[in-house]
């Protein structure tokens, strides 16, 4: 992680040295803490946040259901983030809203502990790799399972879920993968440990449904869209493993992941098609704002802002 500037904590700017919890902290102990992952992208109307509504939306519902009051407004994390993307003066950037229990009791119960609410921003290449967006990435399916919406509720973007996705990624890394993809307990095809997961056949674009227990994601919502101004049906409907070895293209959708093809699963090779590459490069002309037709999902931070405050 390349450092900035400021941090915004808990309604202020801080230097990024001096943002700290104590070790006792609710949220470090029992994974009691919601996150977004979201981007900033540099355009010809200057820096904007893509989705970034959206992204503090589902912010505000994850922390609903693990019960979390927030002490701060959708609008007033908005103006948050564009107050702190201004502060570090980087147009291109990762935003990393998060808010968890903070320091008081350390039984499960979270009686006691206030929430904090912590925004970073940061320089972030391609997650899978600059390579990877254009040659594809290699994954497998792993011997971890995506964790039941009765187990843990996966449509929250809850800090403890992701530990799920951390045995499944490093599972794959030490194997020599780029990235795992999922199964839930009956055997059909669920996510990545971080993206939602798309394949093509026959011209269409088929990915597993939210009942899947998958993240509701904003880019996989994009890039469904995309798809049908692009002229292809979307398919939402149960994936199993072989599915995938059969498709004619594979891809996975995040924030930090983009558009990336998977030309390889569990050593059976796909390649990369030019369906793939045909909805990578209209995600990237809509985040970058060469697309005017979604301009409303570009939150514009105001380039004078950004001047003054650097």
């Amino acid at each position: 992680m390349q450092e900035t500037e400021k941090i915004w904590m808990n309604g202020e700017l801080v230097d990024w040295a001096d943002a700290k919890v104590h070790v006792g902290v609710h949220g470090l102990h029992y994974g009691s803490g919601v996150f977004e992952g979201i981007r900033c992208y540099e355009t010809e109307r200057g820096p904007a946040v893509f989705r970034l509504h959206d992204h503090l939306k589902r912010l505000e519902h994850s922390a609903k259901v693990l019960y979390m009051d927030l002490p701060y407004s959708v609008a007033e994390l908005r103006e948050a983030t564009h107050e702190l993307i201004a502060a570090n003066g980087i147009a291109t950037c990762y935003v990393r809203p998060i808010a968890f229990y903070g320091y008081g009791e350390l039984g499960v119960a979270t009686t006691g502990n206030p929430v904090d609410v912590v925004v970073l921003s940061f320089p972030w290449g391609a997650y899978l790799g600059e390579e990877g967006q254009r040659t594809g990435i290699t994954t497998m399916v792993s011997s971890w399972e995506r964790v039941g919406p009765n187990v843990i509720p996966h449509v929250a973007k809850a800090t403890g879920i992701y530990l799920n996705s951390m045995l499944a990624t490093t599972e794959a890394r030490r194997a020599g993968y780029d990235e795992a993809i999922m199964l839930t307990r009956d055997g059909y095809v669920a996510d990545g440990p971080g993206e939602n997961i798309f394949l093509v056949k026959d011209g269409r674009l088929i990915t597993p449904p939210l009942s899947m227990s998958i993240l509701p994601g904003i880019t996989r919502d994009a890039v469904i869209q995309l798809a049908g101004t692009l002229g292809y049906a979307v398919e939402e409907r149960l994936i199993i493993r072989t599915d995938l070895y059969l498709a004619d293209e594979v891809f996975m959708v995040g924030t930090a992941t983009e558009v990336a093809p998977v030309r390889a699963i569990d050593g059976h090779e796909i390649g990369v098609g030019p369906v793939t590459l045909e909805l990578q490069k209209a995600y990237l002309d809509v985040v970058l704002g060469r697309d005017k037709r979604f301009g409303d999902w570009l939150d514009l931070v105001e380039t004078s802002r950004l001047t003054a405050e650097v």
